[in-house]
């Protein structure tokens, strides 16, 4: 019997061990060098249409040597008109030291693209992004006039997107497709492995699980009401997008509300770790308890509340996809078919929580205090949430912040370990896992300048520009000898490379102590932006232009594509 207690207890921890170690990340790097020349964006990714057969035109690429287009940054949006389903070839796996794994073309790309029906304004918006090593171009947008494609009787297919068309018709296009349904549900069920969403698994786990070991049926419902929450959610979150727009979804992932989570979430892990307790006062509390007595459904409103919470926490994991979804909403003009679209997108995010709850409901043996300690392993898992939460603000502190919790959460299971038997064993497995990954923080504390701690000056040194105005205002008043303008945008892996390689070097940051100097965001592609690039006529970024006292450009000074720090001080003295 002891024997059996005691494999029952390793095999909690196995448990454990298993699901908390989803939420581990990791990071790759690859080598990059620099290109002297580069060419314009329609040379380098010279774009093409030709008509074929079965009323279709073919999008085609000739992509110079060296260079390449991401298969992510490839969309086609139809307006006043219906495409049929485009299949994107498979492309070639690329490593990428600040994306990952992505896929790219190169060479060519032909694109078939079926044309189902226009109006007489009917068009393709054509829209893909290329770079080469160390540089790369900004988004690029190809308009195709579909009436200088195709006769004029042919546009007699207008009546099909007539404004009578019912919504009726209109989701019976759509559900034509049977299997499109299933795929946004089996997509959810990918997602529900995210970063975002796998962290959520401990709410619902503890809420069920302090029920007092509640019966099978309890269970599941109060897992199904959780899951019902996330789903509505991201059925209300998609329609409302769908009628106010994309900066209702930007709302959500800005820096104030994701730093709102975090804080939240941390409190919530100092509790499971037992420093405080967060309840209501006592006799909220007895008002509640006699409520609960009276109506059992209190433990289902809670539920439900905190899968809406998740939903709304899952919502940067899952832009992409969402994107996709209400691309599909926006094209059958239906509410209902986006509503039980997003439905079921969201309900497959829910399921796996619901089974791996309900699984893991049935093989934890009964209560005891190891709850305790489920409680607190709970907690590292809280954490890793506002981890990943504030990576997207400070990307620089991920990999410490990833190895500080890492480190201590095998630190605190190898000291869960028995002293004998698989628990030796194991112990000593959870302490070597503890040494690797302490090795970051080891970097950062006695390697100051490794690359762990490289890009952080960047955002200090520079003042960021909103505008051709504010531009023309800081070389007015500008004193110092030299203004350095530094285009920047979160897609530009060389932008990053200049941040975490060249601007940290000390020797830079001296040089540069005695210039002016700014930054642009061209991450999205305003009006601010195209402004600024059509003034200084920018071919791509990264893109870094020097001004003098009076404020007239340098262009001898002009770099275009990543450079070292060795090579960025050889250029500026050179000059």
């Amino acid at each position: 019997m002891n024997k059996i207690k005691r494999h029952t207890g390793i095999w909690q921890y196995i448990f454990l061990l298993l699901l908390l170690c989803g939420i581990s990340l990791t990071l790759s790097a690859n080598l990059f060098q620099r290109n002297s020349h580069f060419l314009p964006a329609q040379q380098a990714f010279a774009f093409s249409i030709s008509e074929q057969k079965g009323q279709a035109l073919q999008l085609h690429w000739d992509i110079a040597e060296g260079y390449y287009l991401y298969q992510k940054e490839i969309e086609i949006i139809a307006e006043n008109a219906e495409i049929g389903q485009i299949q994107l070839p498979e492309g070639k796996k690329y490593q990428d030291e600040f994306f990952g794994e992505v896929v790219i073309y190169q060479d060519q790309l032909n694109l078939n693209v079926p044309i189902l029906s226009y109006q007489k304004q009917g068009k393709l918006l054509v829209h893909y992004q290329g770079c080469t090593t160390g540089f790369c171009y900004p988004p690029e947008t190809q308009e195709v006039d579909l009436a200088l494609w195709y006769k004029q009787s042919a546009v007699q297919n207008d009546n099909i997107f007539s404004q009578s068309l019912s919504s009726q018709q209109l989701a019976n296009q759509l559900s034509s497709s049977k299997y499109a349904m299933l795929g946004f549900f089996l997509l959810g069920i990918g997602l529900a492995f995210t970063p975002c969403v796998l962290p959520m698994l401990p709410l619902l786990s503890a809420i069920v699980i302090g029920q007092q070991r509640p019966s099978q049926w309890r269970a599941f419902a109060l897992s199904f009401v959780y899951v019902q929450g996330m789903a509505l959610t991201y059925t209300l979150l998609g329609l409302i997008v769908v009628t106010l727009g994309l900066p209702f979804q930007i709302a959500l992932q800005s820096p104030y509300v994701l730093i709102g989570f975090s804080i939240l979430f941390i409190l919530l892990a100092l509790s499971m770790f037992g420093l405080f307790n967060l309840q209501l006062p006592q006799r909220w509390q007895t008002k509640l308890v006699q409520f609960s007595q009276r109506q059992q459904s209190g433990a289902f409103a809670g539920v439900f509340i905190m899968g809406m919470v998740a939903g709304l926490i899952a919502s940067p994991c899952t832009t992409a996809p969402l994107s996709g979804a209400l691309l599909y909403v926006a094209q059958s003009g239906d509410m209902f078919t986006g509503a039980i679209t997003l439905y079921l997108l969201a309900l497959g995010m829910g399921i796996p929580l619901l089974l791996i709850t309900l699984f893991g409901n049935k093989l934890l043996p009964k209560s005891g205090a190891w709850l305790e300690k489920v409680k607190i392993a709970f907690g590292f898992v809280l954490l890793a949430l506002p981890i990943f939460l504030f990576s997207r603000i400070q990307p620089d502190w991920s990999l410490r912040l990833w190895a500080l919790l890492g480190t201590t959460f095998f630190l605190w299971l190898a000291s869960q370990m028995k002293s004998q038997g698989i628990g030796q064993g194991l112990r000593l497995l959870f302490l070597i896992f503890a040494l690797v990954l302490v090795k970051p923080l080891q970097d950062w504390l006695w390697q100051p300048s490794s690359p762990y701690s490289l890009s952080q000056p960047q955002y200090h040194l520079f003042e960021p520009v909103k505008n051709l105005a504010q531009l023309e205002q800081y070389l007015t008043d500008n004193q110092k000898p030299l203004v350095m303008l530094d285009l920047y945008a979160d897609w530009c892996v060389a932008c990053k490379e200049f941040e975490k390689y060249t601007f940290s070097d000390p020797n830079v940051q001296q040089t540069l102590s005695n210039m002016l100097l700014l930054q642009v965001d061209m991450t999205q592609n305003s009006a601010e932006n195209k402004a600024i690039i059509d003034k200084f006529k920018v071919l791509g970024l990264p893109t870094i232009l020097f001004f003098d006292h009076n404020g007239k450009e340098i262009e001898s000074l002009r770099i275009t594509g990543f450079m070292n720090a060795e090579a960025f001080l050889r250029h500026l003295a050179e000059k």
